[in-house]
């Protein structure tokens, strides 16, 4: 009995300590992170519609456009990634 309730005592101060934390985030980092997320959706997109094209097409324009949907993946996946650091630095 006595350690169901020490590890029942001990989720409660993890959830409170969990939500100690979200509470920390300022409004300016939460817009950090809402419009890194927002720039991490777009540049999948836009690789998703390139791979696409690429779809309609073969040989060396099907993979031109596979590394280009790559690479516009791969770069908004860095911008969002410098965004979220920012926005930790904030804090």
């Amino acid at each position: 009995m006595k350690a169901i309730t020490t590890s029942r005592i001990a989720m409660v101060a993890v959830a409170a300590a969990s939500l100690g934390l979200a509470a920390c985030n300022s409004p300016q980092q939460e817009a950090t992170d809402k419009a890194a997320d927002a720039v991490e959706a777009q540049s999948d997109a836009a690789a998703d519609a390139i791979d696409a094209q690429a779809e309609a097409t073969t040989g060396a324009a099907e993979d031109a456009l596979e590394n280009k949907a790559d690479a516009v993946e791969k770069a908004g996946e860095a911008k969002s990634d410098a965004l979220k650091d920012a926005a930790d630095k904030q804090n």
